[in-house]
């Protein structure tokens, strides 16, 4: 992994040389001697990079070299004589432009390993694309790859959202307004205008947040699934100014009740669920205290429908301390539980 890491900074770097100079010899309006060319390259990499030191005259020819080569892009770079014996470097083809050169095989390799990258993660539902662009790209390019799947993500294929995840992420990402069609759980179809600002997932069911254009409130929730339809429409987006990862930093799962606030949540756990709690915490503000009962562990979140879920989910071996109303909504749901025996 580290080596993949290391290669992909490298390619980025020469990258920018090769684009600079094939900007560079693309001007017919300039001479450029070698001098020029050296200065051109690293005030690019200065710029992209103000802690870039550079490269020397020695690097700069291996680039020209590389780039004329077929395992480069076979690029026309001649030189012609000015002002006496000074070289300047130009392109031979005046319409030659590396951008416009199928991939040479340096490009081929790593455009492979990443498709094989994207083929082996299976599983995640809902990013059809992923799957359409390795075809549109291994046809255009003829390439092929290892295609054996090393890792699987939970996923349900069957889930009825599914079809409308890259939708809106694309709306998100192009700054679309939406009209959906949305079925609340136990209410009538209704109709909205929506800007689409944040998609997540939780529980394997999909969620996107955004700003609910009839009721002005810029932190909107929709289940996936209880969309029927949706479409685009000519309103003007309105730009998201929700910081999400403090959004959810004050949760557990998706709702945020509007009317209440933070507060520390005690929960108290058997000492055989104790490892499972500590490797695995349940909010970013946990906090764990060895006891004599088993771990005490303390979170500061928004009380919300979810969090009573993740406690119940533990059975007999979590005990809720404080607060009362959480204690009294726990037992309340136990009870109602148990009267379905």
């Amino acid at each position: 992994m580290n080596t993949f890491v290391v290669n992909m900074s490298i390619t980025k770097n020469a990258l920018l040389r090769y684009q600079t100079l094939d900007r560079c010899l693309r001007n017919t309006g300039r001479n450029y001697l070698i001098e020029d060319l050296l200065d051109e390259v690293n005030n690019t990499l200065l710029e992209d990079n103000p802690l870039n030191s550079g490269i020397q005259i020695r690097q700069l020819r291996d680039d020209i070299r590389y780039m004329r080569s077929e395992s480069g892009y076979s690029a026309p770079i001649e030189t012609k004589i000015i002002s006496g014996k000074k070289h300047a470097y130009y392109y031979s083809e005046s319409k030659f432009s590396i951008n416009n050169s199928p991939l040479n095989s340096t490009e081929a390799e790593q455009l492979k390993g990443v498709l094989t990258l994207f083929n082996r993660f299976q599983g995640e539902v809902g990013f059809k694309w992923l799957t359409e662009t390795s075809v549109i790209l291994k046809d255009t390019f003829g390439l092929e790859e290892d295609s054996k799947k090393v890792v699987s993500f939970e996923g349900n294929e069957y889930y009825s959202g599914n079809d409308f995840i890259s939708i809106l992420f694309n709306a998100i990402v192009n700054k679309r307004v939406l009209r959906i069609n949305y079925t609340p759980f136990g209410q009538a179809e209704i109709q909205l205008n929506f800007h689409p600002y944040f998609l997540k997932q939780y529980n394997n069911r999909w969620f996107v947040y955004g700003l609910n254009e009839e009721l002005k409130i810029p932190t909107w929730n929709l289940a996936l699934d209880r969309i029927s339809s949706l479409e685009e429409t000519s309103n003007i987006y309105i730009e998201d100014l929700t910081d999400w990862q403090d959004f959810f930093s004050e949760i557990i799962g998706v709702s945020k009740p509007f009317e209440k606030e933070e507060e520390e949540i005690q929960l108290l756990f058997t000492p055989n669920q104790a490892p499972y709690i500590k490797t695995k915490p349940i909010h970013g503000s946990q906090k764990d205290y060895e006891v004599e009962e088993g771990l005490l562990v303390k979170i500061i979140v928004i009380p919300n429908f979810e969090l009573e879920q993740l406690i119940l989910s533990f059975g007999e071996n979590v005990k809720v301390l404080s607060p009362f109303h959480l204690i009294d909504k726990i037992k309340q749901r136990i009870s109602e539980s148990l009267n379905q025996y």
